[in-house]
């Protein structure tokens, strides 16, 4: 995918698969709402969560956004690169309002501070810097593989 491309299938996911390094080496793997700011990826989550755990150890991340059910037309963009982990709680209330007004387009916006101030109490914003970024379409492949 070109570069424009990339930042389009991203835009249009809602899920993200997130894999950080556990203690013994092991990947270990999750699946998070995510937002995106200044072009990176932003998701939150607990910190006492697994996968802070691990990258508070190793700040090393890779992300998978995808879709397609058929072959030929399965579509991916894989971020490799690190985190930077924001434990501020007015920095966890500004991402974790932006994750929450990109996935809960419900919630009506005069109450969006409130959910992110009560969810960013016990958790930690990741923005995800990347270093590589690999992109697949296989509907550009004409059939052949």
């Amino acid at each position: 995918m070109s570069e424009k491309e990339i930042v389009t299938f991203i835009s249009e996911q809602k899920s993200l698969q997130v894999a950080t390094i556990n203690r013994d080496g092991t990947p270990h793997l999750s699946t998070l709402w995510f937002n995106i700011v200044d072009g990176d990826i932003v998701f939150e989550t607990f910190t006492k969560s697994q996968k802070i755990k691990n990258l508070e150890r190793d700040n090393r991340i890779s992300c998978l956004l995808e879709d397609g059910i058929e072959y030929e037309k399965l579509r991916g963009v894989q971020i490799n690169g690190f985190a930077e982990l924001h434990t501020e709680p007015d920095a966890v209330h500004n991402l974790a309002r932006g994750v929450m007004a990109r996935n809960n387009p419900e919630i009506p916006e005069e109450m969006l501070d409130d959910v992110a101030k009560a969810m960013s109490v016990k958790r930690t914003a990741v923005v995800v810097k990347a270093t590589k970024v690999i992109s697949w379409d296989h509907g550009k492949l004409g059939g052949t593989y």
